[in-house]
């Protein structure tokens, strides 16, 4: 897909290529425009021209390529899943091939794992410690509650 004349708070430009059949991230520092590109006006042009949406995009001259998608779903970093632990990478099962290949290693196999014990949502599979969230939360008397992230507690790789 290609977005010609992004204007608006940030993103501005003659164009900006995104290629079809892949995974694309769109970086860049705080403030940058990579929410009003993807979001305002790459995500609303796409939703109008297939679902008919009402929301405008932002400011920009034309979408190119829309055309070539059947669909387009927009996910923001709440929850989408039955737990808070819920991700874009949960969702769309990211994670299958890697559980997959855990359950695979030598360790695994002796002690009878299969795919579904690497879980951030599984007793056993993930840190007890902070239930899978990769922090604890540490209740402040007369202050705001502190959290604190956890990274390789009980030899187990967490997410920030």
């Amino acid at each position: 897909m290609l977005v010609r004349g992004a204007r608006g708070e940030q993103p501005q430009g003659d164009r900006v290529a995104f290629p079809h059949g892949t995974l694309t991230c769109v970086t860049g520092v705080s403030g940058s425009g990579k929410s009003t590109l993807v979001n305002e006006i790459l995500y609303k042009a796409a939703a109008r021209v297939l679902y008919k949406a009402i929301d405008r995009p932002g400011a920009h001259d034309r979408v190119e390529g829309v055309e070539f998608l059947d669909k387009v779903v927009d996910i923001d970093q709440s929850p989408i899943g039955r737990t808070p632990r819920s991700n874009p990478a949960t969702y769309t099962r990211l994670f299958d091939p890697i559980r997959e290949l855990f359950s695979l290693t030598q360790e695994a196999r002796a002690r009878g794992y299969l795919p579904g014990r690497f879980s951030f949502n599984v007793k056993g599979g993930r840190c007890e410690a902070c239930a899978g969230d990769g922090q604890i939360k540490i209740e402040m008397h007369f202050l705001p509650d502190v959290y604190v992230t956890l990274r390789g507690v009980q030899g187990q790789a967490l997410r920030s």
